[in-house]
């Protein structure tokens, strides 16, 4: 394939991947974001594999059918509550593709051009130190995510002062690595370095942050992405890395701005500081609890109902459960709608597809603040394994440590029903005063189990 019908090629997949974005956007239109990028990835591999710069096609493909196989079966085993692990986890191969692509560039340095041998000596560098940091920061977020490894953050001594050094050590490295000609024990150095910045800077981060940590990971291993473009001389892989980190430093913002957070505060530990999960909440009053029955009954004589389920409702595996309930209330002309918190789950939009999922109509999935206004017309609120993006306190309490975090008005509800397994705290580890008000009620057990039984009393 000549040069000129590879460059066309790389032009229709960049569009189809700027088509995808948007569509994501979307629930309604989220399926075919999916299939925009698959047909722009599919065109882009054909185009490269074709192309008259390439060589050991039979090993390429072998590769591809072994790493599709992999894919599909990891694809059809993954239960939506591993989504965001396995997308932390296929960012570290992103991570570690660029380190690999940067120690190849590097050892087949004399193929460039001598007015450009400076200039490839810095991409190389910054190339692998990207790479690097991807690589182990997504190896952390995937063992904190499966719970390998605890959610509570790392906080070394100095451990701010740790993370400038290595960034000044490794700026200083760039410029022996440039001045040497391309120093490979400089180069070593730097990789090292960058390991261990980025498992650091993944381990120092909360638990309640995760969903931040996981697009921000996306935006990383974009960029990782972009500097192997740079080193391969390859346009489309750059285009593709750049939406990639642009998109993920965007969602990165709108996460942390769900949160009332800077970036710098989540890289810095934030309110996960307080110890991840507790083990107890401090209680301030009695709690009131329900049976499902007589959940059933008040939703019974409801005319409005509200549920803003969290990352409780995905590990119970209760949306399916949930979904015949909303069906069913809304046969009997009850209004029905689900409020969603923007990181509500462990990953962006996490709730929105468990939803699609359990073929929740979207029209009725709303976000945060589309739906917070109506919580004081509303009968009846459902609040099915959320905690934190539901706490009263970061509205009322200013010395609280998600003070000024905008959540869920759950509470200017006439009634709020708390689905939870005990009184603990959620992933922040920050006590919940909703569960203590007097139009709170306590629904304890297995969320599924609690709603198949509401289910069957209706």
């Amino acid at each position: 394939m000549s040069q000129g019908l590879v460059t066309a090629a790389y032009i229709i997949a960049a569009v189809f991947f700027i088509l995808s974005l948007a569509r994501l956007s979307k629930q309604e239109t989220a399926r075919s974001g999916n299939y925009f990028g698959i047909a722009g990835m599919a065109l882009a591999l054909i185009a490269t594999i074709f192309s008259d710069q390439a060589s050991g096609f039979g090993w390429v493909i072998l590769a591809m059918l072994i790493g599709a196989g992999i894919g599909l079966y990891r694809a059809q085993r993954v239960e939506m509550t591993q989504m965001p692990e396995l997308i932390a986890l296929l960012h570290s191969f992103v991570g570690l593709a660029a380190v690999l692509v940067g120690y190849n560039s590097y050892a087949n340095a004399d193929s460039v051009a001598l007015d450009m041998h400076t200039i490839h000596l810095v991409e190389v560098f910054i190339g692998v130190f990207i790479g690097a940091v991807t690589f182990t920061g997504s190896l952390v977020a995937f063992g904190k995510l499966n719970g390998r490894i605890s959610s509570k953050p790392l906080v070394l001594p100095n451990k701010h002062k740790l993370n400038l050094a290595a960034l000044v050590v490794a700026f200083l490295l760039l410029i022996i690595f440039v001045k040497a000609d391309g120093s490979t024990i400089a180069l070593l150095l730097m990789t090292l370095i960058a390991l261990a910045f980025g498992w650091h800077l993944v381990a120092s981060i909360g638990g309640a942050d995760m969903p931040v940590v996981v697009s921000m990971l996306n935006s990383y291993s974009g960029w990782a992405a972009a500097a192997a473009g740079f080193m391969l001389g390859n346009d489309l892989l750059i285009v593709t890395g750049a939406l990639v980190g642009s998109s993920g430093a965007i969602l990165s913002y709108i996460m942390c701005t769900a949160m009332n957070r800077s970036f710098l505060s989540v890289i810095a530990g934030g309110f996960g500081t307080e110890g991840g999960v507790s083990d107890s909440a401090e209680e301030t009053g009695e709690h009131r609890e329900i049976q499902p029955a007589d959940v059933a009954d008040m939703l019974k004589n409801a005319s409005s109902v509200i549920i803003t389920p969290g990352y409780g409702m995905a590990v119970a595996h209760a949306q399916n459960a949930v979904s015949e309930i909303t069906e069913f209330l809304r046969n009997k002309g009850i209004a029905v709608r689900f409020g969603i918190h923007p990181v509500a789950g462990r990953l962006p939009g996490h709730m929105n597809v468990l939803l699609a999922e359990a073929r929740v109509p979207y029209d009725i999935v709303l976000e945060m603040d589309e739906i917070n206004d109506d919580f004081s017309s509303t009968d009846v609120v459902l609040v099915i394994g959320a905690n934190d993006t539901v706490n009263p306190a970061a509205a009322t309490d200013p010395h609280s440590p998600i003070a000024g975090m905008p959540v869920l008005h759950v509470w200017e509800a006439q009634n709020v029903i708390v689905f939870k397994r005990s009184m603990n705290s959620g992933y922040a580890g920050v006590p919940n005063p909703l569960f203590y008000n007097e139009n709170s009620y306590m629904c304890f057990g297995d969320a599924k189990a609690t709603v198949e039984q509401i289910l069957k009393a209706l």
